[in-house]
């Protein structure tokens, strides 16, 4: 089984950068695939991104697209979000996830770290 657990979040002004990890123990077959997804106040739980641990395939979030940059380090586990250029509507709390394929369908996804926040301040 595997197990997520993300770092990074923080506080940071508008126009700023974080960078996100997600530590993947236990990776399987059918855990092939990660995504990013965010979580603000009162609001659905959206997509962010999304690649294969195999690399060759990434998908963004328009909202994100040219902003955030998602990566894997194979030999590491881990599973990375960097993010620039950020805006206060990108406040939320940060969510890594594992699934057989990447894709932008939350439901697609098995397993869920705890969470980490990330707050952008105008």
């Amino acid at each position: 089984q595997v197990q997520l657990v993300e770092s990074g979040g923080g506080l940071v002004q508008a126009g700023g950068s974080l960078r996100l990890s997600c530590a993947a123990s236990g990776r399987t077959l059918s855990t092939r695939a990660m995504g990013w997804f965010r979580q603000a106040p009162g609001k659905e739980r959206e997509f962010v991104a999304a690649t294969r641990w195999s690399g060759g395939l990434t998908y963004y979030a328009d909202s994100v697209k040219g902003r955030f940059t998602i990566s894997t380090d194979n030999a590491k586990d881990m599973v990375y979000l960097q993010m620039n250029s950020l805006k206060p509507e990108d406040t939320a709390v940060y969510f890594c996830a594992a699934g057989w394929a990447a894709s932008t369908v939350k439901n697609d996804y098995r397993t869920w770290g705890q969470g980490t926040q990330v707050t952008v301040s105008s």
